[in-house]
Order: structure tokens, then sequence, then C-alpha cells
């Protein structure tokens, strides 16, 4: 079976961190070709399945992305993770509808416009992040203290766009950030990211990094119970379920559903049990 392995123009010809899997992809019976999904040359018709790979460009092009994926639906194209799914996770306003299922998230309050001055201002002497509901990478993605002038500047040079307003987790500096990978709904390896000294960022982007360990039992329990929120037919594909641990109780993150890191060279042997996801997924 043919599967195109997506990417952005920037990783037109896989990223190297994608080599290992595109060996495994072949070792489980599978051929698989690097495209890029904004290619409009890309007869996408003539795969069997899209993987969604490195498409990291996605939130800057966000409804050029989603038409791409009604063109992948309507040509019958299996997509994977599935489409539907991806089109959700793609506007993390799906962590509210997460914490209507019983899901700890940190605490969010999504703003627009002239509410997300309300929304600050109601936060007054409280340090907060601010971010795009569709970004990635801290993309547009602003910390500081509510009401200080810092913030009020770093505000003004944000575009019009709808916010996620967040309270800063400061164990993400103290303790880190766990990332959980699953495959096929199945627990496969975890990394504690750390930001760079003086940073909150954990993204190797800005200095940061990526430790493989054993999560304890709270983050393996509450990251298992995040991704089972997603009511999803059958588990996705892949998933990476980014979260802390604060005041004892784990608070998720993030749901990455769409185009996650999933810190394959920490864990080289994971390849082969995403290749094998994949080929399941297409018997």
């Amino acid at each position: 079976m043919r599967i195109a392995l997506a990417n952005s123009a920037d990783y037109a010809e896989l990223h190297p961190h994608d080599l290992p899997l595109k060996a495994a992809l072949e070792a489980a019976g599978l051929h698989p070709v690097a495209e890029t999904w904004s290619d409009p040359s890309v007869d996408w018709s003539s795969y069997d399945a899209v993987l969604l790979r490195a498409v990291w460009d996605y939130h800057r092009r966000h409804l050029e992305f989603t038409e791409w994926l009604g063109q992948l639906d309507k040509a019958g194209v299996k997509v994977l993770n599935d489409s539907d799914l991806v089109r959700w996770n793609s506007d993390k306003r799906y962590l509210l509808e997460l914490r209507e299922r019983g899901v700890a998230i940190v605490p969010s309050q999504v703003a627009a416009g002239a509410c997300l001055r309300e929304v600050v201002a109601g936060l007054d002497g409280q340090e907060i992040v601010i971010k795009p509901t569709v970004s990635a990478t801290a993309h547009h993605t602003v910390r500081g203290t509510a009401g200080s002038a810092e913030l009020s500047r770093a505000m003004e040079d944000l575009p019009e766009d709808v916010y996620l307003v967040q309270p800063f987790q400061p164990e993400i500096q103290t303790e880190g950030e766990w990332s959980l990978i699953f495959f096929d709904g199945e627990f496969s390896h975890a990394v504690l990211k750390r930001p760079a000294a003086g940073d909150y960022r954990v993204q190797d982007d800005f200095g940061g990094t990526a430790e493989q360990l054993d999560p304890p039992a709270a983050v393996l329990t509450g990251s298992t119970e995040a991704l089972a929120a997603a009511n999803t037919r059958r588990p996705p594909v892949y998933a990476r379920v980014d979260g802390i641990v604060s005041a004892g109780r784990y608070l998720l993150m993030e749901l990455e559903l769409i185009e996650p890191y999933l810190f394959l060279p920490e864990a080289p042997e994971a390849n082969t049990r995403l290749a094998t996801a994949v080929a399941n997924r297409l018997s």
C-alpha cells in the first residue's frame, strides 16, 4: 500500500528524525513517499492513506490546511489521524470540551478582540500566558504579569485572533513538563521536557531539553484518561499528551493529535510500534 508522509515545504524530503520511521513502515509492508501537503501538483488519490508528519506550518495556513483535509475526504483518502479528529484538535478550544468531560486542565479562558483586554484586566497582578487557539511552537505566545506595562506592550503586537489566557504554571520551570506518547491507544514512551534557564518554553527551538524517563503513575493515569476523553471511535494512531503535576495533581496542557514531535530519537524502538499501528489501521 502506498502511503504519503505529509510534511511542510521545509521538510519536503522528510525530517531527518523520520528516516527510521520510513524504514519501519517499509518493513511493515508499506510504501511511504514524502509529499508536501500544500503542493497542488500532488495526486493524493493515488495514495491509500496520508500520514500527517511534519506539517508544521498548518497553524499559519489553517484555513488552507482544513480545506486540504476536505479535499482528501472528498477523494476518499484515509487520513491518519482521522481528519475530523485533526480538525477538532487544530483549535485549542478543545481543551474546554475536555474540561467538560471531566479532564483536569490548566485553567483556561478564551477571549478575542476587546474581550482579551477585559479578561487580562480581571487577572490583574497574576502572571499569565496568552496564546492563540490555533498555534504551535509558542507562535504569538506571550507571558507576563497582567496589568504590567511590559505585558500591555507585548499584547499590542499580537494580531487580531482568538486567544487562550492561562495562569503561568511555575512547575514547568521547576519540575518540567511531561510528554507521553501513545500508539493506537497504547502507551509507548515518555520524556520530561525542561526549558532553558530563565525561559518557560520547553521546545528545543528555544533551548529546551527532553529526557526519556518512566512517568510517575499519576502522570500515566492522567494522560491515559485525557486521551480517552477525546471520545474517538478508535484510539488515535498516534498521540502525544502534554501535562504537568501541580500541587500533586496532574493537569493537561495539550493533547497533540496532528503533527506532534514524537521523540522517536529518544526511543528508537518506537518507530516499529508506530509503523505497526499504521499498518494495522490500514489492514
